[in-house]
């Protein structure tokens, strides 16, 4: 494992249940980054990894067969990279890359590794609500996707010095709006055409650069649209830390879904009947899975590529304030 920034307790939360994995070592991101959280697991756990001061040493010395980057974001494509080109699958905090090189030098190594297994923690994918309803559409439930709408929603709370500059954050749009971005295209199943996306830093708790508010509207191919809202202004006394909602319309019918529970409008259903909702999967597992041939995971190297791609392009068109065209494949 590499740093504790972010979802690291994804994985530790599912190690237990994985018997026949190993956490044989971990290091910090660098950074100002901590393994504290990691060390005081392992306690609590009877785990003994060895421990590094540096995270490109512990790479090279243990030679793992696979590696968790949450280090400090504006550091996990140079991680991500690092660990690919040395043969090692990776599962990586989001956003993989905060610049266009950084996700080309990503791209290059999953070209020329193909074998080798990258998923981003897009850990809501797996929340009952949100599978459900991705294999609902998958099965044709509401027909043809046409337009979706997605909303995710934080609280701000304290944050710490690196969410205050751009260059150690990234945005708003790629860190909080990416589980969004990603149902939408998960949802939709075709490649985005262009992006126009808005923000403001207003109301942000003095919390430097950081922006507190923002939209997107993507056209997909087939002239589908899919909208983001995104924001860190929910409020303290909330009984959740997020909002997490999506709607799609399609040629027959209309499913909105929560991560855990889903509301599903078409032919057999007018709104009112209770749609189950279930998930067989949980992130790191699949990711190992995947690894072991079990079973193909929802989420690998061309779905966590095309999403930075689209958090990228949504960044520069707020920045820029213009539309921004993805390029052609």
């Amino acid at each position: 494992m590499i740093g504790t920034r972010g979802h690291h307790g994804i994985v530790l939360r599912e190690l237990a249940a994985l018997p026949a994995v190993d956490l044989v070592a971990a290091a910090s991101g660098g950074e100002g980054d901590s393994t504290a959280a990691i060390t005081e697991w392992c306690g609590k756990n009877d785990r003994a990894p060895t421990m590094f001061d540096n995270w490109r040493e512990m790479l090279d010395a243990v030679k793992p067969d696979a590696a968790v980057v949450c280090g400090p974001f504006e550091l996990h494509a140079e991680m991500i990279s690092a660990a690919m080109q040395r043969g090692i699958h990776v599962f990586a905090e989001k956003p993989c890359a905060l610049t266009f090189d950084d996700l080309a030098a990503i791209r290059q190594c999953a070209e020329a590794h193909p074998a080798i297994h990258l998923a981003a923690m897009m850990q809501s994918r797996y929340d009952p609500g949100f599978y459900t309803a991705w294999r609902l559409i998958g099965e044709g439930a509401i027909g043809e996707v046409r337009l979706i709408n997605a909303r995710k929603a934080y609280k701000r709370g304290q944050r710490a010095d690196y969410y205050r500059n751009r260059q150690t954050y990234g945005g708003t749009i790629p860190w909080v709006g990416s589980h969004a971005i990603d149902w939408m295209l998960w949802f939709a199943g075709v490649r985005p055409e262009s992006v126009t996306a808005a923000q403001s830093r207003m109301h942000n708790g003095g919390i430097g650069t950081m922006e507190s508010s923002a939209a997107c509207l993507f056209r997909l191919a087939g002239e589908r649209i899919g909208t983001v809202s995104i924001d860190v202004l929910r409020p303290e006394n909330a009984t959740t830390h997020g909002d997490d909602w999506i709607r799609a319309v399609g040629s027959a019918g209309v499913i909105e879904a929560r991560p855990d529970r889903i509301t599903l409008i078409n032919a057999g259903n007018d709104g009112t009947l209770p749609v189950a909702v279930a998930c067989d999967r949980k992130p790191f597992a699949d990711f190992i899975q995947h690894i072991r041939g079990e079973r193909n995971a929802i989420i690998g190297a061309p779905e966590t590529i095309n999403l930075t791609e689209a958090l990228l392009l949504a960044q520069q068109s707020a920045d820029e304030q213009r539309e921004v065209y993805f390029p052609q494949q």
